[in-house]
């Protein structure tokens, strides 16, 4: 409820009420008052999926690194309407949807959901007249499997989405259904969007797109050299502690092990594994704590993961190492079944799933301990939390 000027609740101020009575003309602080692009601005929290979270300190000229983000991957609307699926109270409830997005004319949509309900967001979009949308994989991978004839998503212009790589099926099945392709970006709490299928890029299934312009970003191997085509490499922004380019983190506060670790070399670590193929696409590994190493191959989880979603019984899965006393690690599969289609947890299904990522991919990658479960730990931003189930085999063995 709204109240008039003068009524609400004791101690409180009424929002509409301080708003209409403000003053339109800015006048610029000085002297003592005055803020500058370098002075602190926002602390956030990381996601905490690989341990602790950790406090990340943002500047004043941060906003603008987001002009990046929602101009020209989120390709946010002057006068449009944008959704960005988040929590008000994690760090992509602002960069995803109110610094680039306010900056380039779009309006907003806040909606925060107890537990997620494909349907009714959904519906949420279809009501509000939703131009611009961007939600988590995890999110994707549901509302495929509702009935989308249901409902009109005619006012959406472009789709994407952000927090953790997307499987190509998922991709295919909602570019078949809706007729959007999925505009796959990648960002961290410390960044604006580092890389993205920007507006000129032509998107590829399972490709993260290509580097944002502004960042001298390359793929670094073990030995601190640039990756070749096909190698595998940490995400790295070259010289980054000496340029600091606009919207990058000032650091982890109080954070000096962190920060060192952070910054090493002069460059800003990701802490993610990629690839580049020829056309200069990125394909995410994940990671650099969940990269799996079994016998003596080096397997990314997502690759896996991406074959066994190609099977219709499976909603959702997490790969993960095990540990196994022979080969050091074994690839680990946490599979939630699609519901009401007739598929149970039975060992004949386990052995389906192993045979089928065998045929999909390499068959040294297949999961050779499969666990079916009813949901994966999350964060609050919808992020799988490997490290837990790794936690808890650690704990078992």
């Amino acid at each position: 409820m709204v109240h008039e000027a003068g009524e609400g609740r004791e101690g409180w101020i009424d929002y509409r009420s301080a708003f209409l009575a403000h003053s339109d003309v800015f006048l610029r602080p000085t002297g003592e008052d005055e803020v500058l692009a370098k002075d602190p601005m926002i602390l956030y929290f990381t996601s905490g999926t690989t341990g602790m979270p950790k406090m990340v300190q943002h500047i004043q000229s941060y906003p603008l690194g987001h002009i990046l983000t929602a101009k020209y991957w989120q390709q946010v609307e002057d006068n449009g309407l944008h959704l960005t699926v988040s929590d008000s109270g994690w760090a992509k409830f602002s960069w995803g949807k109110i610094y680039g997005q306010w900056i380039s004319g779009s309006g907003i949509l806040g909606y925060d959901m107890d537990k997620f309900d494909s349907d009714k967001l959904l519906r949420v979009i279809e009501k509000y007249r939703i131009t611009t949308f961007c939600a988590p994989a995890t999110m994707y991978r549901f509302m495929i499997k509702e009935d989308l004839t249901k409902y009109d998503l005619s006012s959406i212009h472009h789709c994407c989405m952000a927090g953790e790589p997307l499987n190509p099926v998922v991709f295919e099945q909602w570019e078949t259904l809706t007729g959007h392709k999925l505009y796959e970006g990648f960002g961290q709490t410390e960044t604006p969007v580092l890389l993205a299928n920007f507006e000129w890029i032509e998107p590829k299934p399972g490709s993260t797109g290509k580097p944002s312009p502004i960042f001298d970003i390359q793929l670094i191997n073990d030995e601190g050299k640039e990756c070749e085509i096909g190698e595998e490499g940490e995400i790295v922004i070259r010289g980054a502690a000496k340029t600091h380019p606009v919207g990058l983190t000032m650091g982890y506060y109080l954070d000096d092990a962190a920060n060192e670790k952070l910054w090493a070399g002069g460059d800003f670590h990701t802490g993610d594994n990629a690839w580049k193929d020829e056309e200069g696409y990125i394909w995410f590994i994940g990671r650099v704590d969940d990269v799996i190493k079994c016998s003596g191959y080096r397997i990314g989880p997502f690759e896996v993961e991406s074959a066994l979603m190609t099977h219709p019984a499976v909603l959702e899965c997490a790969i993960t190492a095990a540990p196994d006393p022979v080969r050091g690690q074994v690839v680990k599969a946490t599979v939630v079944l699609v519901k009401n289609k007739g598929y149970e947890p039975t060992d004949e299904l386990r052995k389906e799933l192993q045979d089928h990522v065998k045929r999909v991919t390499a068959p040294y990658k297949y999961p050779r301990i499969l666990e079916f479960v009813e949901e994966l730990p999350k964060t609050t931003s919808g992020k799988i939390k490997r490290g837990d189930i790794r936690k808890q085999d650690h704990h078992k063995a």
